[in-house]
């Protein structure tokens, strides 16, 4: 349902309709919910769109005044010695014209510029930004100029269809869903889970989001019995700078740890949805989970910067939660997740951890 009240409030927020000290409440309110600032910022846009709109349609409306003066004016007349219609229009209307072609022409160009300008960091985003697929994709395709050059009398045995490698995801209920980034799965004819201990699942895609990189995905074997009590929660709270943070993930084969802080609160370019972490990463993290000392789940690995060895990404469990929330009332025939209530890794030496944790954290096997 629409939220009259905090739009209401949004509007005069963005228009200094509030006094000082409900602007400094407000301000503080959208430091501590991510949510709201999004909001905000969207409604930011939506506004600046409309006064551009506003100022597009007045040009048109004049140009076309000026546009029905001219037809009004020039009917046929009788050849004579005075001067011809668009003459006459031209001495009284000309400096109306030549403002609303300058009008015009600044428009023009403004929105070239502006067309530019935001080219321009997506040019610098492509460069130093890096998803962690684009790795995957150069190894996809070695693996498939290998598997194209397999022999024909090789090819004429039977033989399972290999899959290609793609990424990690872990569990984040008991009752069979997975999440995952939403690029290690996309365009799968079918996709495989499989843990350290070599428990294997068949899984569908019931959720994605596109925006925050997420996929939802949900065993669909007629074996499963569940995942069992999971030994983690999810954090809704903001981490703070400096804290010592890890990851478990499907580089390779056998999963690999990683171990380091987290060093800003926000992701690359300022995104406010991701965490910027110290840990080194390579194709296949992409969907692990990242997580405090105390266990918590406080993200999913996403990507990693261009040049900077180190710099890498993780996006917000919060964001993670609000798309579990936001998944039933989309999706069909779906009831809400059973997220875990109660952490078991609080308190254990990170090898205890470690052990725990690693059953709940898949290698992602994608089929073409």
């Amino acid at each position: 349902m629409f939220n009259y009240g905090i739009y209401g409030q949004i509007e005069r927020y963005l228009s200094g309709g509030m006094a000082a000290e409900e602007k400094a409440a407000f301000e503080a309110l959208i430091n501590t919910d991510l949510r709201l600032a999004e909001k905000v910022r969207e409604h930011e846009q939506l506004l600046k769109a409309m006064h551009q709109y506003g100022q597009r349609k007045s040009l048109k409306q004049q140009l076309n005044r000026i546009h029905a003066e001219m037809e009004a004016e020039a009917e046929p007349i009788k050849v004579t010695a005075t001067p011809a219609p668009w003459q006459v229009f031209w001495k009284r209307h000309a400096q109306t014209v030549a403002v609303a072609a300058s009008v015009s022409l600044l428009s023009v160009f403004g929105t070239l510029w502006s067309v530019q300008q935001l080219k321009a960091p997506v040019r610098q985003q492509t460069a130093r930004y890096i998803e962690l697929r684009r790795e995957m994709e150069k190894i996809k395709q070695e693996q498939r100029a290998i598997i194209k050059g397999i022999s024909n009398a090789e090819a004429a045995a039977v033989a399972p269809r290999p899959a290609r490698f793609s990424g990690t995801g872990f569990a984040v209920s008991a009752d069979g869903y997975i999440v995952t980034s939403s690029h290690v799965t996309e365009g799968a004819d079918s996709v495989l889970i499989e843990n350290k201990a070599g428990l294997k699942y068949k899984v569908k895609e019931v959720y994605r989001s596109q925006e925050h990189d997420l996929s939802i995905l949900k065993v669909d074997d007629p074996s499963f019995g569940g995942f069992g009590k999971l030994p983690y929660t999810f954090k809704t709270n903001p981490s703070d700078l400096g804290e010592r943070v890890y990851t478990l993930g499907y580089p390779r084969e056998d999963i690999v740890f990683g171990e380091g802080s987290l060093s800003s609160a926000s992701g690359f370019e300022g995104d406010t949805t991701s965490y910027q972490i110290s840990i080194p990463l390579n194709p296949g993290n992409s969907g692990g989970p990242l997580l405090d000392d105390k266990g918590n789940i406080i993200g999913v690995i996403s990507g990693k910067q261009a040049g900077q060895e180190g710099a890498a990404f993780a996006v917000k469990s919060a964001y993670l939660l609000q798309m579990i929330t936001d998944m039933p009332a989309a999706t069909a025939n779906m009831l809400p997740l059973t997220l875990p209530k109660s952490n078991a890794l609080a308190g254990n030496s990170r090898t205890q951890q470690l052990k725990k944790m690693k059953d709940y954290v898949f290698v992602v096997k994608v089929y073409n």
